[in-house]
């Protein structure tokens, strides 16, 4: 079972457990309507797959059908989505459905508000591993539809040396030579760094991107000048929208932001349902 999927499945069995008791003692089984997605406010819409797909785990035959596609600017009041189905199927899963699109597209304007803020700056907006458990794949895809992009899955999928590696193998040289004798040459080594004796070290000792945490900006200028186009430049740590320009002028090429995911709110996204006549 897909990642997705299986998401889909557990919040189903979470919302409807043994049993609607209110849709299936007022709603006959026959009976069909439609459901109206509508937003409540401007936002950028991400999730319309999973939306779909929730409808269609409980009845192959639902109708789901939208005009839109993830990453679409939509307007307050926009229908953003039609479904046709049993009753009892719009029903049951209207809460579900409606979770992951207002989580999903709340991430994706969150995103999309930072993104307006580095227009043709030419630097690479990332998002960090700070996604809720299991909405991994789900959250990144949500901050890609929004303009940015992903940093990496996981651990699995990209070296990235901390402060709290560098403290338990002994030292910023000796972590990066042996794993530098551990992966393929073709796997770029990132290294986490706090200060400027830390940033030269890392260059040293041939880190190919140097992560700037939490470093004020007179820090950051500071590090660019001693890094000197030598290695790939990221900013991390308590980005706030504010900082954006002021780090983009300050000629680094990444900048990472954990708030495109932790802090994204749920966008106002509703649901009508109508029987049909």
């Amino acid at each position: 079972m897909n990642s997705t999927k299986h998401l889909i499945e557990i919040a189903l069995k979470e919302d409807i457990g043994s049993g609607d008791i209110t849709t299936e003692n007022l709603i006959g089984p026959d009976l069909e309507g439609e459901g109206v997605i509508i937003a409540k406010e401007p936002l950028v819409i991400a999730g319309l797959n999973v939306a779909k797909q929730v409808f269609e785990y409980l009845d192959s035959q639902v109708i789901f059908t939208t005009k839109y596609k993830d990453g679409d600017e939509v307007k307050n009041a926009d229908t953003i989505a039609n479904i046709e189905g049993k009753l009892r199927i719009l029903l049951m899963c209207e809460r579900t459905a409606l979770n992951f699109l207002q989580r999903l597209s709340g991430i994706a304007t969150n995103v999309r508000s930072y993104m307006n803020e580095i227009e043709n700056t030419g630097v690479r907006l990332v998002d960090t591993r700070k996604t809720a458990p299991g909405w991994r794949k789900l959250e990144k895809h949500a901050v890609r539809v929004g303009g940015a992009h992903n940093h990496r899955m996981g651990l699995y999928d990209g070296v990235l040396i901390k402060d709290n590696h560098i403290a338990a193998y002994g030292g910023i040289e000796k972590a990066i030579n042996q794993i530098r004798q551990k992966v393929s040459h073709l796997v770029k080594i990132e290294i986490e760094v706090s200060d400027l004796n830390q940033v030269e070290a890392a260059i040293a000792a041939g880190a190919d991107v140097v992560m700037l945490d939490n470093m004020n900006l007179q820090q950051i200028k500071k590090a660019v000048a001693t890094i000197d186009g030598r290695a790939t430049i990221e900013v991390s740590g308590g980005v706030r929208k504010s900082r954006l320009k002021s780090l983009a002028d300050a000629n680094v090429d990444i900048i990472s932001v954990g708030a495109f995911t932790h802090s994204a709110r749920c966008v106002d996204i509703s649901m009508r349902i109508t029987p049909n006549s």
